[in-house]
């Protein structure tokens, strides 16, 4: 059975094998009648007709006997080889009555365990994907369900005339039905991002990265030297390849974010080109942040702190556009992070020149 592991795929091992039990069906054959002749021959010595008849009888009981063998190696080897294909099959028929597949044993070679790696790896995708659904779907009937059981509220005070209206209820009002309208306008623009199909849906064009990053500066002008004594930004000219409204997005939700939770008075910004990528940093004080949860402030809805759910302007999602319009760059985007003193950084590629 070793030498199945050095086949490079299915059809190879299948046409070796019926080459080894055809080979094994004549030898076996072959072999048994050659020595019962040589026995009757100097042992009975039968020749002529009689000789024949034995043998030809012989030859049909050693054929099969033969076959029952080698069909049995057969059966035995060939179920070996295609276990998995049923596994495959079983597990597919699960994914297609949407249940969550066990993975599949891996127990092959060749191209079999290429088929049934890829296979695994789609089943743990759709999982996970599942999971990250039914996450979403939790989270935004949270999200609404705060301002939609506060208009259900005044609305029913209405109907019932325990209250009258008035400019600040109907204010009031505005400002919840405004926040609904602010978390669906903002899952419309992840899911723009997300669907994978952002270089159809989204222009990219040769970008100046410096006159982007001026331009959103340019815009937080006023609140930046409000909040900041000292305001440090150095910015490397280059360009990228990359959607100007998608960046601009991104710059204004990570400015944003360090205005509503800056705890310090400096603020540095800085845009440098290594090699072939360009990297932005904007490195300020502000709000504790645990080192192991960084990373968390990137999912949807997702506040480290109770103090960083306060603001009912917030949707949580800002930070995850931003991580889904750079990785539709081909870019990457983190937090490096002490606790207090925060580091947003953006790594983007730069734009090939063709000679």
């Amino acid at each position: 059975m070793w030498a199945f592991k050095k086949l490079s795929n299915l059809i190879s091992k299948l046409v070796a094998l019926n080459c080894i039990v055809i080979l094994l069906v004549i030898l076996l054959a072959g072999f048994s009648v050659k020595e019962y002749a040589c026995y009757l021959v100097n042992s009975e010595n039968m020749v002529g007709t009689d000789l024949i008849n034995i043998l030809n009888e012989f030859l049909w009981k050693v054929a099969f006997l033969a076959f029952i063998i080698a069909g049995f190696f057969h059966y035995v080897t060939v179920k070996r080889i295609v276990e998995p294909i049923k596994h495959l099959t079983k597990s597919a028929k699960e994914i297609k009555e949407g249940k969550s597949p066990s993975l599949v044993k891996l127990n092959s070679s060749g191209e079999l365990k290429e088929l049934i790696e890829n296979f695994n790896t789609m089943a743990q995708t759709l999982n996970s994907v599942r999971e990250q659904r039914d996450e979403m779907l939790r989270d935004i009937a949270h999200e609404l369900r705060t301002p939609l059981t506060n208009i259900n509220g005044y609305l029913e005070a209405l109907q019932n005339g325990v209250i009258k209206g008035n400019p600040d209820l109907f204010g009031s009002l505005l400002e919840e039905s405004r926040r609904i309208t602010r978390i669906v306008e903002l899952i419309t623009e992840l899911n723009s991002w997300n669907n994978g199909n952002y270089f159809a849906d989204k222009q990219f064009n040769p970008v100046a990265i410096e006159k982007v990053l001026d331009e959103t500066l340019t815009a937080f002008q006023l609140k930046l030297q409000q909040r900041f004594k000292e305001l440090k930004i150095d910015i490397e000219k280059e360009q990228i390849l990359g959607n100007q409204d998608g960046l601009i997005q991104v710059f204004t939700n990570i400015l944003q974010n360090i205005l509503d939770y800056n705890t310090g008075s400096k603020l540095t910004i800085s845009g440098v080109k290594n090699v072939d990528m360009y990297f932005i940093t904007f490195e300020h004080q502000g709000q504790f942040i645990d080192p192991d949860k960084k990373e968390r402030i990137f999912e949807r809805f997702y506040r480290l702190e109770e103090s960083r759910s306060t603001k009912s302007e917030g949707a949580g999602l800002g930070l995850t556009i931003s991580k889904s319009i750079i990785l539709a760059h081909d870019g990457k985007i983190g937090l490096e992070t002490d606790g207090c003193q925060h580091i947003f950084w953006i790594a983007l590629p730069l734009m090939e020149i063709v000679e």
